[in-house]
């Protein structure tokens, strides 16, 4: 199934020339028959001659319900441009044909109507000179009246040879159904309509509603007026929603496949029409069927930045066009550039933005995106549009090569520096980095730790012995002199105390290798394990703890933390009657 919507001035024949391709109705309001003018959106599908289908979403061509017509174009791969043989090209036909550029389409085809009226030629000409200047180009053309019938066989074929050369779906896309018509049909509940132009949808289904984000399931799909159980793009589709009131979706909303789009009222885009700064402060944004105002800010000659009335689910790379509706006038066509940009806070950080965006072309750049952003989670690259193929550096964090190189060299640096200013404490908090690096995530300091670095309780710590601060440095010299000559002897606390090594000096002191902690207010001078070892290995074996005790003039307070300490090491081993044995004697 392929989908094409038709374009052009009031009154040139768009619905006729639908009824008369298709044997439906596109008019659905009665004001719309009465009036013989279509207002709103009409739907009608018929058979090509290849055995394909083609459905038609038929547009108002009234200046007054240019919305309208935007609401049905946007989402639509294709258009039928038409013009009348005894009226040629008129404001609407041309306000279309910029709608159609604006918005991106280039695929189409020309119906010039009306040719039992009058001569086609003239208007054919005319119209093909107008569209070959647009993003369509060169398109086939074909004379018509669907009056008399004439031409429309030529029609059908030429519409056979346009979809043929429209390019396939995105079948495995994220579903992002814009929708344009909703309604409460009698026992089923609220139903919505759109064109769905890529992925699947299925009965049972949950996708969320753009405006909210709350969750939906599909309780019933139909495609060319047919229950389904699975529609793929590109179809005309009716999704039947369970448990949603008929309020709270409109045309202009949309239903995505959960978690793979963002919904943004700030973005970056690129404006191909009037210049930036020419363009009024308040427009309206036209994007698949929404219609939001927008102000505009310039960046530069062709960039902008768009705040929006309210949030829309909007990728990179989205064409949308700009458009005054005071006026008539097209003001631009949209490409989205980024839809979470940076704040401008600074005196020139305007100008810097749009020299970053004169290297944009709306191609999602996973790259590039890393590049400008230095860090970003892989679910919000996801929900930009941004195809994620990169590993993540910690978490589902990603980051840009050289920034994180640039992180860890600065990581480094930082300990270092800490460590300088707080030379009594045991490294320093992963905190205190995160902030001074300007990261987000802790995971993020712990995943650049490399050694010598290296992590512990919460604190990145260096490897090497660090030099202590004079005062513990000579407590720890009066020790050293004291108890040189008596290596197995400790310190009271009370003299600990008074040489001025309390719990942070003594904690340096060991982190630095001047001191052995053997318990709480238990240390020694560091040689003494493996001149433990020495002793005990000229004991006989196996050994008692007062053995070792006496042998080496020590107390019971030190004794047992050092042989516990040994046999960690695996100096000693414990026997089952508490006796020891050395089982690896140091070298001389």
């Amino acid at each position: 199934m392929w989908v094409v919507a038709t374009a052009g001035h009031v009154d040139h024949g768009k619905s006729t020339l639908v009824r008369a391709l298709t044997g439906m109705e596109p008019d659905r309001w009665a004001e719309e028959r009465r009036r013989g003018m279509t207002i709103d959106l009409g739907f009608a599908w018929t058979a090509l001659p290849s055995g394909g289908t083609v459905a038609f979403v038929d547009v108002p061509g009234h200046e007054r319900f240019v919305p309208n017509m935007l609401a049905g174009v946007g989402p639509a791969p294709a258009a039928l441009l038409v013009v009348a043989a005894d009226e040629g090209w008129m404001p609407q036909s041309a306000e279309h044909l910029a709608a159609l550029h604006a918005l991106g389409v280039s695929y189409g085809l020309l119906a010039v109507t009306r040719a039992d009226l009058a001569d086609p030629g003239p208007a054919l000409a005319q119209a093909r000179e107008r569209i070959a200047a647009t993003r369509l180009g060169g398109v086939e053309a074909v004379a018509v009246s669907a009056v008399t019938g004439a031409g429309l066989p030529e029609l059908r074929a030429a519409l056979d040879r346009l979809v043929a050369r429209l390019p396939a779906p995105a079948l495995d896309a994220p579903v992002r159904l814009w929708v344009d018509r909703a309604f409460t049909v009698r026992g089923s509940g609220t139903v919505v309509t759109g064109t769905l132009g890529g992925g699947r949808l299925a009965v049972g289904d949950e996708l969320e509603l753009a405006d909210t984000g709350e969750p939906v399931r599909v309780r019933g799909l139909h495609r060319l007026g047919a229950a389904r159980e699975r529609v793929e793009a590109v179809a005309r589709v009716a999704v039947n929603l369970r448990n949603v009131p008929r309020d709270r979706l409109g045309r202009g909303d949309a239903l995505l496949t959960p978690g793979r789009f963002g919904r943004t009222d700030l973005l970056d885009v690129r404006i191909a029409g009037d210049p930036a700064a020419d363009l009024p402060v308040t427009l309206t944004l036209h994007v698949g069927s929404a219609a939001v105002a927008a102000r505009v800010r310039p960046l530069g000659p062709d960039a902008a930045r768009l705040r929006l009335a309210r949030p829309l689910p909007l990728l990179v790379g989205d064409r949308a066009l700009l458009r005054d509706p005071g006026r008539h006038h097209v003001a631009g066509g949209v490409t989205v550039l980024d839809v979470a940009p940076p704040p401008l806070a600074r005196r020139g950080a305007a100008a810097a933005r749009a020299r970053v965006l004169a290297g944009l072309d709306g191609r999602p750049d996973l790259a590039g995106e890393l590049r400008r952003r230095g860090l970003a989670r892989r679910g919000e690259l996801t929900r930009m549009g941004v195809p994620v193929t990169a590993a993540a550096v910690a978490g589902d964090w990603l980051a840009d090569p050289d920034h994180w190189r640039g992180l860890a060299a600065r990581l480094a640096t930082e300990a270092a520096r800490y460590a300088a200013e707080h030379l009594l404490e045991p490294g320093v908090p992963v905190d205190v980095l995160r902030h001074r690096l300007g990261l987000p995530d802790r995971a993020l300091v712990e995943a650049l730790v490399r050694p010598p670095l290296r992590l512990a309780a919460g604190r990145v710590t260096g490897s090497g012995q660090g030099a202590l601060p004079g005062p513990v440095a000579r407590a720890v010299a009066r020790v050293r002199a004291e108890y040189g000559d008596r290596p197995f002897q400790a310190p009271e606390a009370h003299r600990l105390a008074d040489l001025g090594l309390g719990p942070r000096e003594i904690g340096a002191a060991v982190r630095a290798g001047a001191l052995l902690r053997l318990a709480e207010n238990v240390v020694l001078l560091p040689g003494a394990v493996d001149d433990a070892a020495r002793v005990l290995a000229r004991l006989p074996q196996p050994f008692t703890l007062s053995a070792a005790r006496q042998a080496l003039d020590t107390t019971r307070r030190v004794a047992v933390p050092l042989l516990e300490l040994l046999d960690r090491r695996g100096v000693t081993r414990r026997l089952p009657d508490d006796a020891r044995t050395v089982v690896a004697p140091p070298g001389p």
